[in-house]
């Protein structure tokens, strides 16, 4: 019985952050040499991005460099956040620890909180 088969130039194996960056990066820089690139996309779950769990808050630098004109595009990406709290959790309270004790890249304030449906947002 013969294989079907398909070629591509480029086949990436995850669906995830890492491995959607690398497939629009490569298309982007193709087309920037007025060349086409075809890029296959392996992702192991259901859909991609089926194996975020919930949601996240996003540190947009590299979001901004990949994708200059992210925030005008019909994305879950609109929320900023407003307030930090790190607590020690008990089994019966918390202790809140002061923001200025912990390290600046805990500081989330302004960046933008992701939903799980993110993941339909950009296909």
């Amino acid at each position: 019985m013969p294989r079907e088969s398909m070629e591509y130039d480029v086949v990436i194996v995850g669906g995830g952050p890492a491995g959607l960056a690398a497939a629009i990066r490569l298309k982007q820089l193709a087309a920037e040499q007025g060349h086409e690139v075809s890029v296959c996309l392996l992702e192991k779950g259901s859909e991609v991005g089926a194996h975020i769990l919930s949601g996240a808050v996003i540190d947009p630098v590299a979001l901004n460099e990949l994708m200059p004109d992210w925030k005008g595009k019909d994305a879950s990406i609109r929320t900023p956040v407003t307030d930090d709290r790190f607590l020690w959790l008990t089994q019966s309270s918390s202790i809140r620890f002061p923001n200025f004790t912990m390290p600046a890249l805990m500081s989330n304030h302004g960046n933008p909180l992701a939903s799980d449906t993110l993941r339909h947002d950009f296909h």
